[in-house]
């Protein structure tokens, strides 16, 4: 897919390399499933850089208009999942 991922400029370098690697699991659960501790280790990382709820909203729901993957879902289903599952989105 050609999109772009919601990026904030003033991140420092390190930030934006770790947000895109929060959505490519985004992604990767809705493409091939994803180990449930992949993807939450990324969402915390996203939520070190990103503490704003509001701003979370924001960044989450570009990518979702953008790329039709809810980051929202995915990581609702993951805090319900245990450690070791896998995570698919349909």
């Amino acid at each position: 897919m050609e999109y772009q991922y919601p990026i904030d400029y003033s991140w420092s370098t390190e930030e934006i390399v770790d947000v895109i690697k929060f959505f490519e699991a985004i992604e990767k659960a809705y493409e091939k499933g994803i180990e449930r501790d992949e993807v939450m280790n990324a969402y915390r990382r996203f939520k070190e850089i990103v503490p704003s709820k509001a701003e979370e909203k924001t960044l989450c729901g570009e990518f979702e208009e953008q790329s039709g993957y809810s980051s929202y879902r995915t990581i609702k289903k993951a805090k319900d999942s245990s450690s070791g599952d896998r995570i698919i989105m349909k």
